[in-house]
């Protein structure tokens, strides 16, 4: 994890400066997230990035807590949202195990990809469902690359394993809905944006 963070930290200033590549996809995912919202809502964000996602849903929601796990990305969003005014955010260095996150304290997590980019999957899934209070959802959109990099899934993983880039999780639809369900969710929609995007759009409930 210490050098996944290092990776990211360097990465942060570009990343911040990079626009989304299909604004159309990003839009449709935005407004279904939103659909699952709700103004009473307390959310946890897992990997926010530089918090442009974080702070596009924040006035639908009663507050998010912004997590990532690289401190210049945190920087980064931060002064963002002390830029745009926007009080109803608390952006947090910290990976989803972190003992700042207390179980059953969050009405939603939200997960927009990354959850690709975890080594221990179904671990992540089940802490995600143990965060979440009863009944609370988890709402993702996660790149499954299986199809389209199945030639590069071995170099992949051997830089992944020595460090030279992150770990990257070359998933199936299948297997990331089964992981999901299989650690303590219904899946309530699924969907893709566009249609023939290889990143899938989730909505669980915790059970």
């Amino acid at each position: 994890m210490p050098n996944s963070a290092k990776f990211w930290d360097k990465t942060a200033e570009k990343y911040s400066k990079s626009p989304i590549k299909n604004m159309d996809a990003y839009n449709q995912t935005m407004d279904r997230a939103k659909a699952h919202l709700s103004n009473e809502d307390s959310v946890l964000e897992i990997g926010c990035g530089t918090g442009s996602t974080a702070l596009l849903l924040a006035d639908s929601v009663k507050h998010i807590t912004a997590s990532d796990i690289s401190a210049n990305m945190i920087e980064i969003a931060q002064s963002k949202a002390n830029d745009q005014g926007i009080k109803n955010t608390s952006f947090v260095q910290a990976d989803v195990f972190s003992d700042t996150l207390a179980p059953g304290s969050f009405d939603v997590i939200t997960a927009f990809n990354v959850l690709h980019l975890v080594e221990d999957f179904p671990a992540v899934v089940r802490r995600i469902n143990a965060l979440l209070k009863p009944g609370g959802l988890l709402i993702s959109k996660t790149p499954c690359l299986a199809a389209q990099t199945r030639l590069w899934s071995i170099p992949l993983y051997i830089l992944g394993k020595l460090r030279v880039v992150p770990y990257v999780n070359c998933l199936q639809f299948d297997k990331l809905e089964v992981t999901i369900s299989g650690g303590g969710f219904q899946l309530t929609e699924v969907g893709q944006y566009p249609a023939s995007s290889m990143s899938r759009f989730l909505v669980a409930t915790k059970v």
